[in-house]
Formats: structure tokens, sequence, C-alpha cells
């Protein structure tokens, strides 16, 4: 079992992706929106988070007001998992998951409460000190046009052209005005 975990930071805005699998995703099992978790538990020491959401394995977003961990269809006006309102009243069932994490949760929204030490994003070290040299351009010679082998060619035939005759629609055959009864 593993989770997609992503690390807010409130102060930078800045968010931080990062899988935990095994004995660490083991922590977030029957944990609900808005409870606290200690990042000693999940490997990050000195931190502290707060689940804000997620979405299960299927793409349905978590909502914080559904009790339970599976999928319900609920009546909404606005929030999580709905788009702004484009008319006043209008009220949308949609389906969404519950607040609780369960194991096909697939993937966990935290709020960092308080920061470690340690980074949670590892700075990538730039490799030799210097970005790779840019292949130098070459400068284009113009281009000579090749002339064509003198090949020996056979004269073109031509083929017979089909004479098109002017297509004459029939004409209707008109019938004689019929005589009319006397009554």
């Amino acid at each position: 079992m593993e989770f997609k975990v992503n690390f807010g930071d409130p102060k930078t805005g800045k968010t931080v992706k990062k899988v935990i699998s095994e004995d660490q995703a083991q922590v977030f099992l029957k944990k609900r929106i808005g409870d606290k978790i200690n990042g000693k538990d999940i490997g990050f020491e000195g931190y502290e988070f707060e689940i804000t959401g997620g979405s299960d394995y299927c793409g349905f977003p978590m909502r914080r007001d559904v009790i339970g961990a599976s999928r319900k269809r609920v009546l909404m006006v606005s929030g999580v998992g709905i788009r702004k309102k484009k008319r006043k009243g209008r009220k949308v069932r949609k389906t969404v998951a519950g607040n609780t994490i369960h194991p096909k949760t697939a993937q966990i929204n935290l709020k960092i409460l308080k920061m470690g030490s340690k980074p949670l994003a590892e700075e990538k070290p730039a490799e030799g000190g210097e970005k790779a040299p840019k292949a130098e351009k070459k400068e284009e010679k113009p281009k000579e046009e090749k002339k064509p082998e003198a090949k020996a060619e056979a004269p073109k035939k031509e083929k017979p052209k089909k004479e098109e005759k002017p297509v004459e629609k029939p004409k209707k055959e008109e019938k004689p005005p019929e005589p009319k009864k006397k009554v």
C-alpha cells in the first residue's frame, strides 16, 4: 500500500510531492480530514502536519462533511468537488469520497503546521558546477542546385481522352389534360 502525499507550505505557497509506502503509510489509515500527524512517524523529524484533503483511486475528492471511507452522492451548492455556481440557488448531486483515509485512497494533501530542521525538498546539486555547453551552430552554405542526371527518358504516351458527350435529361412525358366531367 502506498500513498502519494502532497506537503503544502502555507508560508511560501509551494508544494512538495512524495510517495509514502509500507510502514509509514500505516500511520494514515483511519485518520480523518483535520487530524494532525507527527512528522517523526513518516520520516520527517521535527515536522507536524494536518490532513486537508485527498482523493481516492478513481479521482473522487475527499470531502470533510461526508463521514466514512466510502463514496457518496451528495447534493451540494458549493465547496470541494463542485465548480463555481453559475446561477443563484443551483444545487448539484455529485459523487465524493468520505473524510476517512482507507487503503484505496490514492492521494493525501497535508499542510505543514510546524517546520523541521531539514527541508522537505531536496535541492538537486548542479552537476559539474556548469551548464552543458550548447551545440555551436554550423554556418549554412547556400545549397547548390543539383542538376538532374541525363537519363534516357521514354517519350510520354498521351492517353486518348474520352469524348465527353453532353448528358441530356430525359423529358417528362406530358399527359393531356383530362376532360371535365359533367355532374
